[in-house]
């Protein structure tokens, strides 16, 4: 499920959590570094679960219809296209999802305005007007209803974003990539594939897709790479003010600092990764987690200790 960008960043969220903590044990941050990493994968059943959530809401409003004091035609037969929807059954019946949603005690109960706001958004859309008129039902088509709710109605919610800052402090910065995997999980539902938990790293999704293939661990990858930045962090403090003698300590931003020692640190621990292939990486990272004045500064930096710097290129092959 995480793939290498995803654990650099959860990497240099660790270490940044270890350079101004003071004091962490590396056993501490490798754990902190797990339960960020397994948090995605929360937030990926948390959001499918969304999908009956909202199906429950809209077969509500349909029943407080008819029970009208004086329904009209319209309200004793409504179009229930929606709130009957083969996608929802699918998932809030399948036990094996109910299994994990339940075990991860996670619930949209609580939220119900939340709810109800997607589904105000959703259904003032011509998107989901065109799904409501077509007289055809499928489960391909609800799929694809929900992909396009989960990609225009999610992102830049206020209000989900603050239910999920209250539920988990993890979830911050997750959520476009666990939707990404939800759109995904809708794809195989509708191509009549069976729902399962994918496993979490991406290595071993590929290991399982072939067990004969020789796959580097992702595990392994993010817990070394953290562990190399955390021991070295020092050294690499040390690289960057010497690259830069002209600039004050106290000027230099710790994420600032923390991005370019983990560009270090995978450098000279993985020489089989090109160097170009970890430049590119941080400098695009940096474009989401650095400050716009201090990003030209990061990419610089990084180019140059991993290019110049014989303690770090000088272990390695040429720069490819």
């Amino acid at each position: 499920m995480l793939n290498r960008r995803i654990l650099r960043i959860k990497a240099f969220k660790a270490l940044y959590e270890y350079s101004v903590r003071g004091g962490m044990e590396l056993p501490e941050v490798l754990e902190e570094l797990e339960r960020s990493s397994e948090a995605v994968r929360d937030l990926y059943v948390y959001m499918l679960g969304l999908v009956p959530a909202l199906t429950a809401t809209a077969a509500e409003r349909l029943r407080m219809r008819m029970n009208k004091l004086r329904p009209d035609e319209e309200d004793l037969n409504p179009n229930d296209k929606f709130a009957t929807n083969r996608l929802s059954a699918l998932i809030g019946g399948d036990p094996d999802f109910q299994k994990q949603f339940k075990s991860r005690k996670l619930s949209w109960d609580n939220y119900d305005v939340t709810v109800k706001g997607i589904l105000d958004s959703a259904s003032s859309k011509q998107y989901f007007a065109d799904y409501m008129a077509d007289p055809q039902r499928s489960l391909e088509q609800d799929c694809r209803l929900f992909t396009r709710i989960f990609e225009k109605e999610l992102v830049d919610d206020e209000s989900l974003e603050g239910i999920l800052e209250e539920i988990s402090i993890y979830w911050v910065d997750d959520l476009a990539y666990a939707l990404t995997w939800c759109c995904r999980t809708f794809d195989d539902l509708s191509a009549g594939k069976s729902w399962r938990l994918p496993e979490l790293y991406m290595s071993d999704i590929a290991r399982q897709k072939n067990p004969a293939a020789e796959v580097k661990s992702d595990r392994d990858f993010v817990r070394r790479l953290v562990t190399a930045a955390c021991t070295g962090y020092a050294r690499f403090f040390a690289m960057v003010t010497e690259a830069v003698p002209d600039w004050d300590k106290d000027r230099l931003f710790i994420p600032d600092i923390a991005l370019i020692a983990l560009s270090l640190a995978e450098a000279e621990t993985f020489e089989d990764i090109p160097l170009k292939v970890t430049m590119n990486e941080y400098v695009e990272i940096s474009k989401f987690y650095c400050a716009p004045k201090s990003r030209q500064f990061v990419n610089g930096l990084i180019d140059k200790l991993l290019k110049e710097d014989d303690r770090i290129s000088g272990a390695k092959r040429l720069l490819q």
